[in-house]
């Protein structure tokens, strides 16, 4: 008979890759498609932006600096495509002031690779190749993301949090449903800018359930993979600080701002490690003319490397961005090396748009 073992070997990479080792009560890098980040500005500066962002996008970076939106709804959508067009990566948000102190907003995230072949039914029950039992499935992550700011007190000092929903699909093999909480400070005082970001502040937990045919698990028992069970998934907390600081001349101006990706899930491949903790540091810069046409630049992923000759070698990925604001639109583009490597070059398009613009 025929080996329909290997032609079954995208519906298992497509499964484990999406899902991880589920069974641990909290593995690393869970909830991952969740750092890769929204909106072209903040890509192109190398995500830095947890103590600048004051926009829509503030929903993802740091809800605290939606107060600084000046419009009354403003709204955003963004796409990029990763490894060669074959993962899909889209965001879209809204928001809407509810006062002159507090502003709401509602964002959705998904990251997704479409028409993976299932090829588990590619053996008739007479041991014959049939190609016209192949079919498609899509494998995509999506988060739903609910966020409320507010002005403090202390003057230049806000506040905000997010309620977000996670749900992750693996066609009908596999799904799961997660639930967690963020918040954020932001501090401006003149040029000054300070900004911490608690993501999964206790804890994202998603509850995985499988639902696998008795030909897919004959495939897992006979290439040695262990069966899924349904499980539950934690993501631990993230703390994200960061501090800014903007000159100024004439027209012109420069933006320069440091973010820390203190992560709690143990030692990561990141510049500062340890088994308890990692640090990963990014920075950016955005120069901007008469606040119309933005440049930026930034850099983050820094790493180490094992090369061919096995020598360890020490790489960080670098971001360009651009960006131009006519009237009530505005328009950007970020350029980031997803995986560091040649041919992963990733264009990402961001439109952002201010509706019914609050009066002075």
């Amino acid at each position: 008979m025929y080996n329909y073992m290997r032609p079954n070997l995208i519906l298992l990479i497509a499964l484990w890759a999406y899902t991880g080792t589920v069974s641990a009560q909290a593995p690393k890098y869970s909830n991952e498609f969740l750092a890769i980040g929204v909106g072209s500005q903040a890509l192109g500066m190398g995500n830095a932006v947890s103590s600048t962002v004051s926009d829509i996008t503030a929903g993802y970076w740091n809800p605290a600096g939606l107060v600084h939106i000046q419009n009354n709804i403003q709204a955003s959508f963004m796409h990029s495509e990763y490894f060669a067009g074959i993962a899909k990566y889209d965001y879209g948000a809204i928001s809407k002031k509810i006062d002159s102190n507090s502003t709401c907003a509602l964002s959705m995230i998904r990251f997704g690779v479409d028409d993976i072949p299932n090829t588990t039914e590619l053996i008739n029950s007479n041991g014959q190749i049939d190609y016209n039992r192949i079919t498609t499935f899509s494998a995509a992550d999506y988060a739903f993301i609910g966020s409320y700011a507010r002005k403090l007190k202390y003057p230049g000092l806000s506040f905000g949090a997010n309620v977000k929903v996670v749900r992750r699909v693996i066609g009908d093999f596999a799904n799961s449903w997660g639930f967690g909480l963020d918040a954020g400070l932001q501090y401006r005082k003149k040029n000054f800018r300070a900004g911490v970001m608690l993501r999964d502040i206790t804890g994202t937990f998603n509850a995985w359930s499988y639902s696998l045919s008795d030909r897919t698990k004959e495939i897992f028992t006979q290439t040695g993979n262990e069966i899924p069970v349904n499980s539950m998934e934690i993501t631990l907390p993230k703390i994200i600080p960061g501090v800014a600081y903007k000159f100024g001349f004439k027209k012109f101006s420069a933006t320069a701002s440091l973010d820390l990706d203190i992560t709690t899930d143990g030692k990561r491949n990141v510049l500062i490690k340890s088994n308890l903790i990692s640090v990963d540091p990014h920075a950016g810069v955005e120069f901007d003319y008469n606040n119309v046409v933005f440049l930026r630049a930034g850099i983050n992923n820094i790493q180490e490397v094992r090369e061919q000759n096995n020598i360890i070698v020490q790489t960080a990925q670098p971001n360009f961005g651009v960006g131009v604001k006519i009237l009530n639109i505005s328009l950007d583009y970020a350029l980031t090396n997803v995986g560091q490597q040649v041919g992963l070059l990733s264009h990402v398009f961001t439109i952002r748009a201010n509706i019914d613009a609050v009066r002075k």
